[in-house]
């Protein structure tokens, strides 16, 4: 007798509901499951899947908007920062509203109005060497959505050490780059950059700047790596390092190759436990207003206390002319690039108060010109950011 043949209904097993879909779930994902290289079992695959968002920013936003809409069944959240205003140009996750809140609750309440049908897990905490191996355990892919080095390589060890996938982005100014880190037989992030760059050497998007659709771009490009990583469709960027110029509207590739010699990943490993990466990378962390320096500082109330009392000031600027152009306190204008070569400009004989944005290139500018005999000479703690906060809210923020 021939066994009767039951259509497919794609209502959920009670027992596994993550063994099928719902009919609410077939319509949202329709789209998908016409594709002969989707379907049905790469829709469950997308279902059944663990995936773990390092930073819900510029990267992150993209990612979790993708992935969440592709129904990646569990997305993790993983970042300690807030809301601010100046996300809001590239952070497409958030809204006004969302200013001052938690980066994880806010993109959870986004994402999980996007699709209610995920699981969404969000974890307000700093990435650290103590706490990343138990973080990533449990999810099967791992997206780097970071923006500096110590993060970085925390994040490639980590992946490393649990044969976990790393799925890696990075975005400045007009360029970005792609690639999948941490595959059996790839590359890790270490065999392309065995050393990090000397502190202060490569400027961060806060300090350089970034076209707000860029990170648009790079992470959807990291959301497809993921979402092939979980299909097992198509040719990923194992071993290809894709770097993008946006200004120049061109693609291009460099190839990647695993290093035997790699500490992490090679033939003969001496790294085997996480690290204290920070130390690693010779900053004292992310909550560090300026570089590993020490310079005798000035508070903006202290100096318009002296401005107001009529000391003679000589009031250098360090930033860039853009940046001047966008606020100033009416300084000399020498970016800390120049200093160098443009050093004769200053008199030491007058007591100079140097500043920038933030007070970290002031503090580089106030380390060189003491060496270079400098005596009276002082850095405005905070920058003119500080200035902003504290003396005159009129001076616009950047």
């Amino acid at each position: 007798m021939a066994t009767k043949v039951q259509p497919m209904t794609g209502r959920p097993d009670e027992k596994n509901p993550s063994a099928s879909l719902s009919n609410e779930e077939i319509l949202r994902y329709s789209r998908h499951l016409i594709m002969p290289e989707v379907g049905m079992d790469g829709q469950l695959k997308l279902k059944n899947a663990k995936v773990l968002l390092i930073g819900t920013g510029g990267l992150g936003a993209p990612l979790g908007l993708y992935l969440a809409a592709a129904g990646v069944g569990r997305l993790g959240l993983v970042d300690f920062d807030v809301v601010d205003f100046t996300n809001l140009q590239r952070q497409v996750t958030f809204g006004s509203s969302d200013v001052g809140k938690s980066k994880t609750e806010a993109a959870r309440a986004r994402l999980s109005n996007l699709n209610p049908d995920i699981e969404i897990e969000s974890y307000e905490t700093k990435l650290t060497s103590e706490n990343a191996l138990e973080l990533f355990k449990d999810f099967d892919i791992i997206v780097d959505g970071t923006d500096n080095f110590p993060t970085r390589y925390l994040v490639n060890d980590a992946c490393i050490l649990l044969g976990k996938p790393n799925v890696y982005g990075s975005i400045f100014r007009f360029e970005g780059q792609a690639t999948v880190f941490g595959m059996p037989d790839g590359p890790c992030y270490r065999c392309l950059y065995p050393e990090p760059p000397p502190p202060g050497l490569v400027p961060s998007c806060a300090e350089g700047g970034v076209l707000g659709v860029l990170p648009g771009i790079v992470g959807s490009i990291q959301a497809m790596e993921t979402i092939k990583l979980i299909l097992d469709r198509g040719d990923n960027l194992v071993g290809r390092l894709l770097l993008f110029d946006a200004l120049a509207m061109k693609f291009r590739e460099l190839k990647l190759r695993k290093n035997p010699d790699c500490p992490v990943c090679g033939n003969h490993r001496t790294i085997t436990k996480l690290v204290d990466y920070y130390e690693f990378c010779g900053v004292r962390g992310e909550e560090a207003p300026g570089p590993n320096v020490q310079v005798p500082e000035i508070t903006p109330r202290e100096l318009k206390s002296r401005l107001d009392h009529g000391d003679d000031l000589f009031i250098l600027d360090v930033r860039e002319p853009h940046e001047y152009q966008i606020c100033n306190l009416k300084g000399h204008l020498i970016p800390l690039g120049e200093l160098p070569r443009r050093v004769h400009e200053l008199d030491s004989s007058r007591e100079i108060i140097a500043h920038c944005r933030s007070g970290k290139r002031s503090a580089e500018a106030v380390d060189f010109l003491r060496k270079a005999g400098f005596r009276k000479i002082l850095n405005l703690k905070g920058g003119i950011l500080a200035w902003s906060d504290e003396v005159d809210p009129s001076v616009p923020k950047y």
